[in-house]
This record gives structure tokens, sequence and C-alpha cells, in this order.
């Protein structure tokens, strides 16, 4: 994979197998925002994720209210932040569909190496937790609004998983604010260490 630090749209040159929407943001970045496919979150017509869709116009407003993007819109400024899909490809994906780009996204998540992994909906929730993390079977019966906004350490890196955006109520938007809020208040670098050590 190439590396082009000054840009921000598919910035490590992945070459997907499909017409695909690419991460996006910060290469470096400490929050990686990792949703579902474009079909859900958007970005089929711009090529950006969380883009051109209800659900991505929403977790932009968590992730400006926060301060991880400067700007919002069909190509927002990002922070310290990178979003991308577990399945980046437009077309409308099936169980098998996943399985055969996960090493797509597995390369793209390792590359930005961030921190903390903000996980959107239950599709993108239960792939992370499953492969990164240490606790996807103790977690498989647990519903996603009670996951929504808490903290799971995994493989070096901490998850923070929100339900689907569409259903949020006021009460889940200020729990996402306020859970992010709380992480970039404290020195979550160190969770790298104490996920590998948990997890």
């Amino acid at each position: 994979m190439e590396h082009v630090s000054d840009r921000v749209r598919n910035p490590f040159g992945i070459r997907y197998p499909c017409t695909a929407v690419p991460g996006y943001g910060s290469p470096s970045a400490d929050f990686h925002v990792v949703g579902d496919n474009p079909t859900v979150h958007g970005g089929r017509e711009t090529g950006v994720p969380f883009t051109g869709s209800e659900a991505g116009d929403l977790v932009q407003d968590v992730l400006y209210t926060v301060g991880l993007l400067m700007e919002t819109g069909a190509e927002p400024l990002p922070g310290d932040v990178f979003l991308s899909y577990v399945y980046p490809c437009v077309d409308e994906p099936t169980t098998a569909d996943y399985r055969r780009l996960e090493r797509y996204f597995d390369a793209e998540l390792r590359a930005v190496n961030a921190h903390i992994l903000v996980t959107v909906g239950e599709t993108a929730t239960r792939q992370v937790l499953d492969s990164y993390t240490g606790q996807a079977r103790k977690l498989s019966d647990t519903p996603m609004k009670k996951l929504h906004a808490t903290e799971v350490h995994g493989y070096g890196f901490l998850v923070v998983p929100l339900m689907e955006p569409v259903e949020w109520t006021e009460v889940e938007r200020a729990r996402a604010v306020d859970r992010l809020r709380d992480i970039l208040g404290r020195d979550y670098r160190q969770t790298k260490g104490v996920a590998t050590r948990v997890g």
C-alpha cells in the first residue's frame, strides 16, 4: 500500500476489486469511525463515507460537535479522524461479500492504526468485535441499544459501538457525544497498552 500523507481520500492507495467508497480522513488519526457500507451510511454519489445520507449527516454532526471534524458536508474537513466501511463497494453486499472484502478493511484499519475504533451500526460493530477483540462471544447477545456509546477493550484498540444513527433519539445522540468527549478529555493514547493487556 502507498501512503500519501497529504491526501484524505484513500490515502493508502488501496485498489478495490469493485467500485468503492474508500477510506477518507487523516491517515494517522487516533479515531477511526467504521460504518457498514455505502448503501446504509452514504457515499455512493460523493465517494466519501458518511455523506449524502441521513445516517451520515447524523454521524458527521456528532463528530463535528466533539471536534473530530472541522467542517461537515459532502467533503468534510477531518481533524483527528478517519472514516471507512467494513464493506466499501457501492453494491448491496451479501454475507459472502463481507468476507471477500474483509482483507481490504483489515489492511486499512492496520494502516491507520488508530487508538479508538468507533463502530456505527450492528454489522460494523459485530465484525470489529469479532475480529479485533476477545469479547465477541461474551457480547454476542448484548443488544446494540445496551452497547451504544460504551467502551470495549480490544487487541490494541478501544472500541466504542454506536447504534444505527437513524434510530437515535436525543438521548442516544447525547450519549455518543458525551462518550467521545470523555475519551478526548483523557489520555486515551494509553488505551492501546491497556487494551492489549485486557484483550
